[in-house]
């Protein structure tokens, strides 16, 4: 009972120290140099599993005005109030 106790302990204690998901996500092609494939919200399931990395709000708003697709699911350029042209 002890050691399931402890582990459960350091559990909870690892997901505290867990750092907050980002709040928009980048996909990007396959291939080391491959360009930004797509902008998604941070909680998207389509882009877990996926080559993404967390962005900053400017980051997701300039490439959605780069021309960079935003995600059909979760739809980011709606989230972050961006028409592209």
């Amino acid at each position: 009972m002890a050691i399931e106790e402890e582990r459960e302990a350091a559990r909870r204690r690892a997901e505290e120290r867990r750092p907050p998901p980002p709040d928009w996500l980048m996909e990007r092609g396959i291939g080391a140099e491959s360009p930004p494939v797509r902008v998604h919200q941070g909680w998207c399931d389509m882009a877990k599993g996926v080559r993404v990395k967390g962005i900053s709000e400017d980051q997701a708003r300039r490439a959605l005005y780069g021309h960079v697709e935003a995600c059909p699911f979760c739809n980011p350029d709606t989230a972050l109030r961006v028409i592209p042209e």
